[in-house]
C-alpha cells in the first residue's frame, strides 16, 4: 500500500460526529483501481444532459466545434480542483462532509454539506425526470396504448424514482459494481447510435456539413464564451467538492488522478460530439433537428430499436444519478446527525427532495438550464471549493489530524464548532455574483442584453467565488 496512506488508529466511535458510514475507510477497503475511477466518470458522463450539452450553446449562436472546444476546456479546468480535493479522500479515507470539518469546523461543516446536498437533490430530480421520459418511450413502444393512459408520464416518473430508491438501500458497493459493468454498455450504445447516424446520414462529413443548421442564435462567440465556459465548469463543480466520497476507496493517488484524467474530459467531449453528429444526421434523415435522444429512438420506428435504446438511456440515467446525485447528499444529510441518519436514510431524503424541487421545470428551458441553473449553483460550489483547497493544500500542507475530525473538542472545534473565518470567506465570495444571478434568472434565455459589472462577475461566477473565498480565507486565517 502507498506510504502516504493514513488510517484511523484511535477509537472515536462514541463521538456524536461518527457513524459507520462516515468513518474513514480502512486501508484494506481501498480497492478502487484506475479502471474503477475511470469507469465511474464514464458512467456519470454518458447521460442525456451531456448528449444535449452542446445544444444550448448552439441555440445561442456557437458553431458545433466552438461548443465542443468550450466543453473540453471547461472539463479540463474543473479536473484540477477535482484532483486536488480528491487527494485528501485518498490519503485519509474521509468523505466530503468530514473533510469540510477541518476548514469550517465540526459543526460549521454542515453549511457547505447542505449547500452541496441541495444542488444534488435538484440534479437527482432532473435525471429522474429524464429517465421517466425514456421509460415512457419504452412503454409506448411495447404497448402503444400506454400513451393514452391518464397521467402515464407521472406513473413512469414514479416507477423510475422507485427503482432508484431500491438501489439506494443497497449502499455504495453496489454503485461500484454498477459503474464498472455499465461503462462498456454505455460506450457501446453511444457507438451504435453514431454508426446509425453515419450509415443513414450519408457519412460523417456529410452530416457535419449540416451542423450549421443547428445554430439558432446570432450572439457572437466571444460574448457567449465566458458564461458558457463557466457553465461547463459548473456542470461538474459539485463533484469537484465531493469527489473524496469516491476516492476514499482508491488504491493510490495515481489511481484517482489518472482515472479522473482519463475518464472525465475525453468522455464529456466525445459524448457531446455524439449529440451534435447524431442530431445533424436527423436533419438529413428526418428533415428536422431532433436533439432529444428519447424522441429520436421513438422516431427510428423499430420497436426493438426503441426498446433497446430506451434501456440504454435508462441505464445511463441510473448510473449517473446513483453516483453523482445520491452518494454525496446521502453522506451530507448523514453528517447532520450521524447517530440518527445513516447513508441509506440520507439517500432516501435526497430522493424525496428531488421530487419537491420540480425537476420538470428546471429541465424545460435549455438556456435557463445553462445560464441560470448551471452558472448559479457553480457560484456556491466555487466558494466552498476555494476554502477547502486553500485550507488543505496551502494552510495545512496536506496534513490533517484524522481523530480530531471526529472530536467535538478537538483542534477543529474552533468557536463552538464553527470556524467563523471560513463562513465569512464563503459569504464575501458569493455576494458579488448575487445581483447578476437575479438579473439572469429574470431574463428570458439568461443572457442580459446590457450587462453591468455585476452581470460580468456573474458570468465568471465559479472563477470569481473560488478565487475570492480562497484569498479571503487565507488572509483571515493568517491573522491572529
Amino acid at each position: 500500500m502507498p506510504a502516504d496512506f493514513v488510517e484511523l488508529n484511535e477509537d472515536v466511535s462514541s463521538s456524536p460526529l461518527w457513524n459507520p458510514d462516515l468513518a474513514p475507510t480502512t486501508i484494506a477497503s481501498r480497492t478502487w483501481s484506475t479502471y474503477h475511477i475511470a469507469a465511474l466518470w464514464i458512467g456519470m458522463s454518458v447521460v442525456i444532459t451531456t448528449y444535449t450539452l452542446a445544444s444550448g450553446l448552439m441555440q445561442q449562436g456557437m458553431t458545433w466545434w466552438q461548443a465542443l472546444i468550450t466543453i473540453l476546456l471547461g472539463n479540463a479546468i474543473v479536473l484540477i480542483p477535482m484532483i486536488l480535493n480528491a487527494h485528501a479522500g485518498t490519503k485519509y479515507g474521509v468523505s466530503f462532509p468530514v473533510l469540510c470539518r477541518a476548514a469550517f469546523g465540526v459543526k460549521g461543516a454542515n453549511v457547505p454539506a447542505i449547500l452541496r446536498a441541495i444542488v444534488a437533490c435538484g440534479w437527482f430530480g432532473i435525471q429522474t425526470w429524464i429517465g421517466a421520459l425514456a421509460l415512457q418511450a419504452l412503454m409506448t413502444a411495447a404497448w402503444p396504448g400506454w400513451a393514452n393512459v391518464p397521467a402515464s408520464i407521472w406513473i413512469s416518473f414514479a416507477v423510475f424514482w422507485a427503482a432508484q430508491v431500491a438501489i439506494i438501500v443497497r449502499g455504495l458497493e453496489g454503485i461500484k459494481w454498477l459503474e464498472a459493468w455499465s461503462a462498456p454498455l454505455l460506450l457501446g450504445g453511444g457507438a451504435l447510435l453514431l454508426w446509425w447516424a453515419i450509415a443513414n446520414g450519408g457519412g460523417l462529413g456529410h452530416i457535419l456539413s449540416d451542423a450549421p443548421k443547428l445554430q439558432q442564435g446570432s450572439t457572437p462567440f466571444w460574448t457567449l464564451f465566458p458564461a458558457a465556459l463557466t457553465a461547463n465548469v459548473g456542470y461538474w463543480a459539485t463533484l469537484s467538492l465531493n469527489i473524496p466520497d469516491f476516492t476514499r476507496y482508491a488504491q493510490s493517488q495515481r489511481s484517482q488522478a489518472l482515472g479522473q484524467a482519463l475518464g472525465l474530459p475525453a468522455t464529456m467531449t466525445a459524448f457531446a460530439f455524439l449529440g451534435v453528429a447524431v442530431t445533424s444526421a436527423t436533419i438529413v434523415i428526418f428533415g428536422e433537428a431532433i436533439w432529444d435522444p428519447v424522441v429520436l429512438i421513438a422516431r427510428i420506428g423499430s420497436p426493438f430499436v426503441v426498446i433497446l435504446g430506451a434501456l440504454v438511456i435508462l441505464a445511463a440515467q441510473i448510473t449517473t444519478n446513483m453516483a453523482a446525485n445520491v452518494v454525496s447528499p446521502a453522506n451530507d444529510f448523514s453528517s447532520l446527525a450521524p447517530k440518527k441518519i445513516s447513508y441509506v436514510t440520507g439517500g432516501l431524503i435526497t430522493a424525496a427532495f428531488g421530487i419537491v424541487m420540480m425537476p420538470w421545470k428546471l429541465y424545460a428551458d435549455a438556456s435557463a438550464y445553462i445560464f441560470t441553473w448551471l452558472i448559479g449553483y457553480s457560484s456556491l460550489m466555487g466558494a466552498v471549493g476555494g476554502v477547502l483547497i486553500a485550507d488543505y493544500w496551502i494552510l495545512r500542507g496536506r496534513e490533517l489530524s484524522l481523530p480530531d475530525l471526529f472530536k467535538m473538542n478537538g483542534r477543529y472545534s474552533y468557536g463552538n464548532g464553527i470556524n467563523s473565518k471560513a463562513m465569512i470567506a464563503l459569504v464575501v465570495a458569493i455576494l458579488p455574483v448575487v445581483l447578476g444571478f437575479v438579473r439572469a434568472a429574470m431574463t428570458p434565455g439568461g443572457v442580459v442584453a446590457n450587462p453591468t459589472l455585476f452581470d460580468h462577475l456573474y458570468t465568471y461566477a465559479w472563477f470569481v467565488t473560488f478565487a475570492l473565498s480562497a484569498a479571503v480565507y487565507l488572509a483571515l486565517m493568517q491573522r491572529k
